[in-house]
């Protein structure tokens, strides 16, 4: 009986190890998703920034050709 009892000791230690352990994970995943976020953000705001760029200088170079013609 007293070895029942300090085997469930340890697996209520070992559990609450367990649960700290899966808690500060998932604050670590949390964090990591919101980074992803931000970095998912910023990369369409640079794609957006190229294509309107690309787009600003092809109609400038056309209105150029136009207006010298």
């Amino acid at each position: 009986m007293d070895t029942l009892s300090t085997t469930v000791d340890t697996l209520s230690t070992t559990v609450g190890t367990l649960s700290t352990t899966v808690d500060k994970l998932s604050a670590d995943n949390e964090k990591f998703n919101d980074r992803f976020s931000n970095y998912q953000q910023a990369t369409q705001w640079v794609v957006q920034l190229a294509f309107t760029l690309i787009a600003s200088a092809t109609i400038t170079v056309i209105i150029t050709s136009v207006l010298r013609k």
